[in-house]
């Protein structure tokens, strides 16, 4: 078990999520966001994305839905936001 998935098990396990939490698949496609979103917004707003991806699931909106709205949003942050004052 690589390092990744012994802290996963870990945290999961010391707050008590069951173990179908997050499936292999879900979780790269997760870890895939959260890449995309520190590349192409910032480094920092990759573990919030995160978190406000997993608001959004835990309310109800599927995972896969939620993962695919934020990385169309981060692919297009860059070309939609104005130009920064100099």
């Amino acid at each position: 078990m690589d390092e990744l998935q012994r802290w996963f098990e870990t945290v999961r396990r010391r707050l008590a999520i069951g173990d179908d939490a997050l499936p292999a698949d879900a979780r790269d496609r997760l870890l895939d966001l959260t890449r995309d979103v520190a590349h192409d917004v910032a480094r920092p707003a990759a573990p919030l994305t995160a978190f406000l991806v997993g608001l959004a699931v835990g309310a109800g909106r599927p995972l896969e839905d939620a993962v695919e709205t934020v990385r169309r949003l981060a692919a297009e942050w860059n070309t939609t936001q104005p130009e920064s004052a100099s």
